[in-house]
Order: structure tokens, then sequence, then C-alpha cells
């Protein structure tokens, strides 16, 4: 699992069949402390997240399609969280 910030709606007018009714999510990977690094990268939402929420993110296609309940759908990442808060022996946010 990962954090990483929703910076913006991926909007389809076609799309495979598995994902209808599913809302996809562009995200950036960043550490606890909000450092964003890494490529940006899509993610189907689990949780109702929006542009601006930091989110936990299970980045495996075998446990995101888990929780999805679909082993046929083509996913690699899920929205699993919305952070409220972190805290952490030696920080906090």
């Amino acid at each position: 699992m990962m954090i990483a910030t929703v910076t913006g709606t991926l909007f389809a007018t076609r799309k495979h069949p598995r994902f209808e009714g599913k809302t996809l999510l562009v995200v950036r990977e960043e550490t606890p402390e909000g450092t964003p690094f890494g490529p940006t990268f899509l993610a189907i939402d689990a949780v109702e997240a929006g542009v601006g929420d930091r989110v936990v993110i299970n980045k495996e296609g075998s446990s995101a399609r888990l929780m999805l309940d679909d082993d046929e759908i083509p996913v690699q990442a899920v929205i699993v969280a919305v952070i409220d808060r972190i805290d952490h022996e030696g920080w906090n946010e």
C-alpha cells in the first residue's frame, strides 16, 4: 500500500465494460510528510475520493481485484481509504 494525492479525474466515453460505473482518478504517490515523487498513474476509486484528497492505494493487481470483488477486471491500483490524519512517532500530520 502507498500514500498518494488525487490530482485529477479521468473521463472516458468508451471504456472496458468492467469499468462501467467506476470512477478512475489520477493520483501521485507521496511520502507521509506530503512530498510527491514518481509519475502519476490511474487508480479506481472505491471510497468516493476527490481531487486534492490524500488517499491510501493498494497497487497490486490481485489484491486490487479482490477488493473490487471482480476477478476479471483489468486493474492494478485501487483507492481504499481517504486519509484524515497520519500519526507516527517522530512526525504528525
